[in-house]
């Protein structure tokens, strides 16, 4: 369930834009997000601050986008958003000494330090990576290619993206299940 909320707000963008056009998809993607971060609030009580970010990051790059009347700013919006996550994950390790993969995933599953440190990196250098690619695509080709890049592209790359680091933590998780049944 929390997947297909998360990816929402971008279908919610893919139809608008098919029906419509770039600008009437920025503004549903906004009150998409909007209405979602209300809905969470109230179903759950608790908004996470990666939704947080996100709303911010819609509003400034959505509203320069319709304030200006330049579909750049749209464009933009997820190499911002990835690079943001980025800049967090090795921000915190750096500066910190915290591994936010740890931080968020601890509760779920046992990792040795080198395991969680692998995660942290490989996630980091994909959000780098997806926001390499975005602004490669936004400025490399038209909009319609972008914008079907946004939903399949991305979510396809980070279904594959998530496989790979299933199949890494498998080794970990198999391991520490194994030290249990001893």
């Amino acid at each position: 369930m929390k997947f297909f909320l998360d990816f929402f707000p971008i279908a919610v963008f893919f139809v608008a834009f098919k029906v419509f056009d770039i600008y009437v998809a920025t503004t549903v993607a906004m009150v998409t997000t909007l209405l979602q971060i209300g809905w969470l609030k109230i179903r759950h009580g608790k908004v996470e601050a990666m939704q947080w970010v996100s709303l911010a990051v819609i509003g400034v790059f959505g509203g320069a986008t319709l304030l200006l009347h330049d579909e750049s700013f749209i464009k933009w919006k997820p190499t911002a958003l990835y690079w943001l996550l980025a800049g967090a994950l090795w921000g915190a390790q750096i500066f910190t000494g915290r591994n936010l993969m740890r931080s968020l995933m601890a509760e779920k599953m046992s990792l040795p330090d080198k395991a969680w440190n692998v995660l942290l990196h490989s996630w980091a250098g994909f959000f780098l990576l997806m926001g390499s690619l975005n602004l490669w695509i936004a400025h490399e080709f038209d909009t319609e290619t972008w914008v079907n890049f946004k939903l399949f592209g991305g979510m396809g790359l980070m279904l594959i993206f998530v496989f790979i680091q299933a199949f890494f933590l498998a080794k970990f998780l198999k391991e520490d299940n194994d030290d249990d049944t001893r």
